[in-house]
């Protein structure tokens, strides 16, 4: 009750200020015979009580008693402040809203006749129209497309307000109130909703962590495989080239050997390389292990030498 009063009260005041701002406009609008209009203004004349001409911004010329300015029209874009009020929508929320209207008149003689007071009508008439397109949509939807509730608004003030000679510029809700608890159980809402939206990036970030430290164990699996491989071909490589290399220096030093063997004093040579040969074999007995095999004769080195010689004569006559 106390509500309703209040509402009432508001808007007896509204159109006590509208009131007052149009007679003060026409306050200064008397018929001098010599009138000068200001910029953005439009005087209605009547003649006799009977519509006769609109005064354009400048120099104008009247006749006295029959001619009167009846109404008086600012042209440029005002502003109304729409009072708060009742709303509910489409699933059963009340809310209290308030905006602000911006209007322009673009046809003085329409404003002037078409309606008493153009500003009082255009402004029940945003009203209303707030409440039935709230009426339309949802709470959610209210704060989601807010800038298309303002559109939707304005075209509904146009189709209706197009007689009247007023077009409206554009609606803006101001302001916006709704019942303690709804925002109560918004704001637990919001709060779960980030909640989840943490919990998501946390799990996500954790995911992120393993698949990069899997690609890292797989890439380090990878590198050093192939870092086993290339060592293990460097040292193949290595070692035939090294056997190679022995086996070129020992083809070599077999052949210098051959060519000494062959000049004169070479059986003698050869006789005591195998001597210094056998006598530094033995000295390296039993140091690598505890097992000996000695040759029979073993207090005879002359007769060894000898055996060595002659296997050594043999293979050669077997190459001629």
């Amino acid at each position: 009750m106390a509500l309703a009063r209040r509402i009432l009260l508001e808007r007896n005041l509204l159109r006590n200020a509208q009131l007052a701002i149009a007679a003060n406009r026409q306050a200064h609008a008397t018929n001098t015979i010599i009138n000068f209009v200001p910029q953005q203004e439009a005087w209605v004349v009547e003649r006799m009580g009977k519509f006769h001409t609109i005064l354009d911004p400048g120099l104008n010329f009247l006749l006295p008693i029959i001619d009167k300015i009846k109404f008086v029209q600012n042209l440029r874009e005002i502003a109304i402040e729409i009072p708060e009020q009742g709303a509910i929508t489409i699933d059963n929320v009340q809310l209290r809203l308030d905006g602000v209207l911006y209007l322009r008149v673009f046809d003085p003689y329409k404003a002037s006749y078409g309606v008493d007071d153009p500003e009082f009508a255009v402004t029940q008439l945003a009203q209303t129209t707030m409440r039935s397109e709230v009426g339309k949509i949802s709470l959610d939807t209210v704060f989601k497309e807010r800038e298309q509730l303002n559109e939707n608004i304005v075209a509904a003030i146009n189709k209706a307000s197009a007689p009247w000679g007023i077009s409206c510029m554009r609606y803006e809700i101001r302001d916006m109130q709704m019942p303690t608890k709804i925002q109560e159980a918004m704001q637990m809402q919001v709060e779960a909703e980030r909640k989840k939206r943490a919990a998501i990036l946390e799990s996500e970030g954790v995911r992120e962590a393993a698949i990069n430290k899997a690609e890292g164990q797989k890439r380090s699996a990878i590198l050093a495989s192939e870092a086993s491989q290339a060592e293990k071909v460097n040292l193949a490589r290595g070692e035939a080239e090294a056997v190679l290399l022995k086996a070129e220096s020992r083809a070599k030093a077999i052949e210098i050997v051959a060519n000494a063997l062959q000049q004169t004093g070479g059986a003698n040579a050869a006789n005591l390389s195998v001597a210094e040969q056998y006598v530094d074999a033995f000295g390296k007995l039993a140091k690598e292990t505890n097992t000996v095999v000695l040759p029979a004769n073993l207090s005879d080195p002359g007769s060894m030498i000898s055996q060595a010689m002659a296997v050594y004569n043999s293979l050669s006559s077997a190459k001629k």
